[in-house]
């Protein structure tokens, strides 16, 4: 069977027919030996009534009537349906609650008495009826049938002996199996969804999210798949987008290279000159596109290689990158954990950003909060970022307008120094001053 819920629900109906059996064959044991002791209790009983009545009944020879009235009698004493038979098995006397249970089908427990009469016993109460209208007597070793009358008063007159615990067994299995279908069927249809989405999702279906019921593991797994799912989505969305504003801002250095060395055949020295360096300039910003396009991919992936752990003195690293830029450093020793190329690059990258739209007046900081992290701030005099597209410039490719034409670049900037603050565990956030101007505060925890 290739279907779960066949193969769970095969399982249900194995384990209840194993119930069932080993259930039938306990209680048929129980039955047996509360048969055995009933027969032997009963067995005991007839025993002491029939040397009690043999005692005070008349003689064999004693006339019919005289012993029909001392059977009668003792039925009375001792309130049981009693009757009296000859040696011979001819009927010499019954008593009136004998002659109604009879009638009514009830079974009779023979006891042979001494002088070779039989005595009949029947047991007092409701009669279980259905058996007809005929004197049932039992012949020697007949106590066995009438003890089941005794002990199993319960079982449905209808069934004979011995299908009746059947019965009830087979009953119940089909109510339970018939129970247990809809709950089977319920939580195989859930997992059935469940695949359905995933084979959708693995079509081109990223926005697909499947339904999430219940409370149980099954509920789990598939508010598991919509999580994975949606950061899946997300991070395809990026890389689409990073594509294609790569690919746009690769057309422009591309046409310009194409324009100048199409224009070089026919060119003077001079022009040549000027040619050859504008041929560089745009070879190196496709050399610098390139580098933070693969960069961003390589953080956008999750990584299998082991994060880098080295304490790194962020201080010295800060007055290292801001001598390139001629920027004043202040602050106190701090270190962080992490991969020291990657924090250059971010802070290279926000040294190179201050420089190129806010002027030559830059001011790096080092400072530990009281929280332990540790903020490394780069402070400009420029413009300044609006305060509603302060969350938007760490995005791919954004450019605050005009700045594009103004000082270049590509817009990948910020959004790799985000990535990698994310990457140590830290965040990036973008301040206005008092005075003017941007500051870009990167906060990471403290090594």
């Amino acid at each position: 069977m290739r279907s779960l819920y066949l193969r769970i629900y095969a399982t249900v109906v194995v384990v209840l027919l194993l119930f069932a059996g080993v259930s039938g064959w306990l209680f048929q044991r129980q039955i047996e030996q509360e048969r055995g002791r009933a027969e032997t209790v009963l067995s005991e009983r007839m025993g002491a009534w029939a040397e009690l009545i043999q005692r005070s009944l008349p003689g064999v020879d004693a006339s019919r009537a005289e012993q029909a009235e001392a059977i009668d009698e003792w039925s009375q004493r001792l309130r049981l349906p009693l009757a009296l038979d000859d040696p011979k098995g001819s009927p010499v006397g019954a008593s009136e609650s004998f002659r109604r249970r009879q009638a009514d089908g009830v079974r009779a427990l023979p006891v042979r008495l001494d002088d070779g009469r039989t005595l009949w016993v029947m047991r007092p109460g409701r009669p279980r009826g259905g058996e007809g209208s005929r004197r049932a007597r039992l012949e020697g070793g007949g106590a066995s049938e009438a003890v089941d009358a005794l002990a199993l008063p319960w079982m449905p007159p209808f069934f004979p002996r011995g299908i009746g615990l059947v019965a009830v067994l087979f009953v119940l299995f089909v109510a339970v199996a018939a129970g247990a279908y809809p709950v089977v069927r319920r939580l195989t249809r859930r997992l059935e969804a469940l695949k359905g989405g995933v084979e959708q999702f693995g079509a081109g279906r990223l926005s697909h999210r499947v339904a999430v019921s219940g409370n149980d593991e099954v509920a789990a797994l598939a508010a598991s798949f919509n999580v994975a799912a949606t950061r899946i989505e997300a991070l395809v969305a990026a890389h689409r987008s990073l594509l294609a504003n790569a690919s746009h801002e690769l057309r422009s250095p591309l046409a310009r290279m194409k324009m100048a060395v199409s224009m070089l055949e026919g060119a003077n020295p001079a022009q040549r000159e000027q040619l050859r360096h504008e041929i560089d300039t745009n070879v190196a910003e496709l050399d610098a596109l390139v580098e933070e396009v693969l960069l961003a991919s390589r953080l956008d992936a999750p990584s299998t290689a082991p994060a880098a752990t080295e304490r790194i003195d962020l201080l010295a690293l800060a007055v290292e990158e801001a001598a390139r830029v001629q920027a004043a450093v202040e602050g106190s020793a701090a270190s962080v954990t992490g991969d020291e190329r990657l924090l250059r690059r971010a802070l290279r990258n926000l040294l190179e950003n201050a420089r190129r739209y806010g002027g030559g007046d830059i001011e790096v900081a080092v400072t530990t909060q009281p929280s332990g992290d540790v903020e490394l701030s780069v402070c400009d005099r420029g413009p300044g970022v609006p305060e509603a597209m302060r969350e938007r410039i760490f995005e791919p490719f954004f450019r605050l307008p005009g700045h594009a034409e103004q000082a270049g670049g590509v817009g990948l900037g910020l959004s790799l120094v985000k990535q990698i603050a994310e990457r140590h565990g830290g965040r990036v956030r973008c301040e206005a001053p008092a005075g003017g101007g941007s500051c870009f505060v990167i906060s990471l925890p403290g090594a």
